[in-house]
């Protein structure tokens, strides 16, 4: 089976910005250096920003949403699903940087009709790969991570794409049949963890998270959990939920739900 064609496919790629222009106009100025046939942009703006420094762009495929008050980070990635018709729908972090942007590689895992998710490699700025595909979190694994400072990472890969429990969600390709069928992102948790809700409910479901080690990206992490009391709130609720409270059962075309090509 032939992996999905780019020249017919629609690919959306979602970023949101919470005044993070100046980061985003380095990704956007990635993109603007590869063929962008079949790919839409999603830009979210989060809170009030000056966006004069977005004029160079104007020749990119971008629509703009700007929310009234600020939402959280599944939420607005849920909303921009709703606003586009794709086949496949990309969340993209303001700080990820693309030396290359080769969607036929990262799609290819697709061809088996089962994988619901694909993650490229996430390398840091000096080139070292982050434990970006992880095992679910456990109350130990994440005392192991916070406490103890272990974080090996948790697979190994050569060249072929594995399966992974979950992915963070610096730069995810979600199928859109997968994405819709299980209400995307739930909106409970405003930022952290949300990530790895969306794969366990995948997996639930019958979809699989795959890791295409062909493919890598940039990502020039922030940390703000580690820096800030309040993402530390944040991480700490979201961890509490995922680890308790971890299924919201969605009832079937909510919230996401009007993506079927052509309608």
């Amino acid at each position: 089976m032939k992996a999905p064609s780019t020249e017919s496919t629609q690919i959306a790629l979602s970023i949101v910005s919470h005044g993070q222009i100046g980061m985003i106009c380095n990704l956007l100025e990635d993109l603007r250096k590869f063929d962008l046939s079949g790919t839409s942009i999603v830009l979210t703006i989060n809170i009030p920003e000056d966006l004069s420094a977005l004029k160079p762009f104007e020749n990119l495929p971008i629509s703009f949403i700007n929310n009234e008050k600020p939402k959280g980070f599944g939420d607005n990635h849920n909303c921009a699903f709703e606003s586009t018709i794709c086949d496949f729908f990309t969340i993209v972090n303001p700080d990820i940087r693309l030396d290359a942007y080769n969607m036929t590689s990262l799609l290819a895992p697709f061809h088996a009709p089962d994988v619901g998710a694909v993650a490229p490699v996430i390398l840091s700025p000096a080139g070292h790969i982050e434990d970006s595909a992880r095992r679910f979190p456990s109350v130990s694994r994440l005392i192991n991570r916070t406490v103890l400072g272990k974080r090996e990472p948790d697979y190994g890969w050569d060249t072929h794409p594995i399966d992974v429990d979950w992915s963070a969600g610096m730069f995810v390709v979600y199928r859109a049949e997968a994405f819709r069928a299980i209400g995307g992102f739930d909106p409970r948790y405003f930022m952290y963890m949300e990530d790895a809700d969306i794969c366990l409910r995948l997996k639930r479901a019958g979809w699989r998270t795959v890791l295409q080690p062909a493919c890598s990206v940039v990502h020039d992490a922030r940390r703000a959990s580690r820096r800030s009391l309040r993402h530390l709130r944040w991480h700490l609720a979201s961890a509490f939920r995922f680890l308790f409270f971890p299924i919201r059962q969605v009832p079937p075309g909510e919230p996401v739900r009007r993506h079927q090509r052509g309608q």
